[in-house]
């Protein structure tokens, strides 16, 4: 069997939960079939081909970037996006294509229908439940909508990361056959979580940014978008014990309005709070590691999130988890278990907005304290946190999984 996985993000240019699963599932389907990822940002080098697992694979990996066509590089987003997947759809040479988020939509449906191959679709997101992307993409969003749409209405097989995401799918996208709509979990690769040696470098990042590894540390990390609910949090954090160290790994603005929302909120709690810490790079993994092995507790303030594999990453470092009981992370955190979940009744239009914000905000800074509350129980939580991450979210199982999808589409 031979694959060609489409997708926006491939190493070294990630910036979100979509990357990090396209990254680690080729990996493991390339040891077990051939698989061709096709990526945008353009050509990459030989080293940026992981190796494949094992003495004898019985597939392989390649690799092939693509650059925005020259012509249309001060286009609207919308429109570079479609020109990247006309040069990738003409490229498609294999027995399936594999789509993943609405940027190779068009890619994946165009390269279907030329060769006359199945088309799987990954959900990651769906545009219907993010209209606050027409801020970061204008016009351009009834594009990236139409896109999306076509390809989900015309796909072989979709594969949702969550129970809650096929859900959405279906509510989405009523023309969907439910019967071609499968749940296949994100997974995680625990090796890359380990805990860092103490003389690593990466336990440099507490001094570089002045983290005191004295004190309960509560740990935030995501990308400034709406989804993530970051003004949420930081109204929370106005509430909760002083005494709580707050490290905020928040960057990539989705635009400029919202940058400069989040950094007058965040102006305005250390001015009044104190004890906080914002790093706006995008830490290298090791550094990332470092920092969730040596916090005390994880947050996800999310209004929507289909499945949250950042919640994951923290159950694989050992860390209890806080996160909104919304789209898929019920299915990851277990309440009361692994972490404690903050109910949220949130509107039906798409935008995931709280029926009731302060209720929600109130509700999260206590679930916040009550974890900081007794540090013993929350190390326990971590524990069973990160046996759930290693039992039930490896990406072995998830590729298996993922080659049965294929071979449904493919018969």
């Amino acid at each position: 069997m031979k694959v060609d996985i489409l997708t926006r993000e491939y190493p070294p240019h990630i910036y979100g939960g979509a990357g990090v699963h396209v990254e680690e599932l080729s990996k493991v389907l390339a040891e077990r079939i051939d698989v061709t990822v096709r990526a945008f940002d353009g050509p990459r080098a030989t080293t940026d081909i992981p190796t494949i697992q094992g003495e004898h694979p019985l597939g392989s990996l390649h690799l092939v970037g693509y650059d925005t066509p020259h012509y249309l590089e001060q286009s609207n987003q919308a429109l570079k996006t479609f020109g990247v997947d006309l040069d990738i759809a003409a490229d498609v040479k294999a027995d399936l294509v594999h789509a993943h988020t609405w940027y190779t939509c068009l890619a994946g449906r165009l390269a279907s229908q030329l060769n006359d191959i199945p088309l799987v679709i990954t959900a990651h997101s769906l545009e219907p439940f993010r209209p606050w992307k027409a801020e970061q993409l204008g016009g351009g969003y009834r594009l990236s909508s139409w896109a999306e749409r076509d390809a989900y209405e015309s796909a072989d097989r979709i594969i949702a990361v969550s129970a809650g995401m096929r859900k959405d799918i279906l509510n989405a996208y009523p023309k969907v056959d439910p019967d071609r709509v499968c749940v296949v979990h994100n997974g995680i690769t625990l090796d890359d979580f380990t805990r860092p040696a103490e003389d690593d470098d990466a336990w440099q990042v507490f001094d570089r940014y002045h983290i005191d590894t004295d004190k309960p540390t509560l740990l935030f990390v995501g990308r400034i978008t709406r989804q993530k609910g970051l003004p949420y949090l930081l109204q929370a954090l106005h509430l909760i014990d002083k005494g709580i160290q707050v490290v905020l790994c928040a960057g990539a603005p989705d635009t400029p309005e919202i940058a400069d929302e989040v950094r007058a909120a965040f102006k305005t709690l250390d001015d009044e709070r104190g004890n906080i810490i914002w790093i706006e790079e995008m830490l290298p993994r090791p550094e990332l590691c470092a920092l969730e092995h040596g916090c005390d507790a994880f947050v996800c303030p999310s209004i929507y999130e289909p499945l949250g594999i950042v919640n994951l990453e923290a159950m694989a470092c050992g860390l209890p988890v806080v996160a909104s009981a919304t789209g898929g992370i019920p299915e990851v955190v277990v309440d009361g278990e692994t972490g404690y979940l903050v109910p949220i009744e949130q509107l039906q239009d798409g935008t995931g907005t709280p029926i009731h914000p302060q209720t929600y905000v109130h509700d999260l800074a206590d679930a916040i304290d009550r974890m900081f509350a007794d540090l013993e129980k929350a190390q326990r939580m971590g524990e069973c946190g990160y046996e759930r991450a290693r039992a039930r979210f490896s990406w072995e199982s998830i590729a298996d999984q993922t080659i049965d999808v294929y071979r449904q589409a493919l018969s």
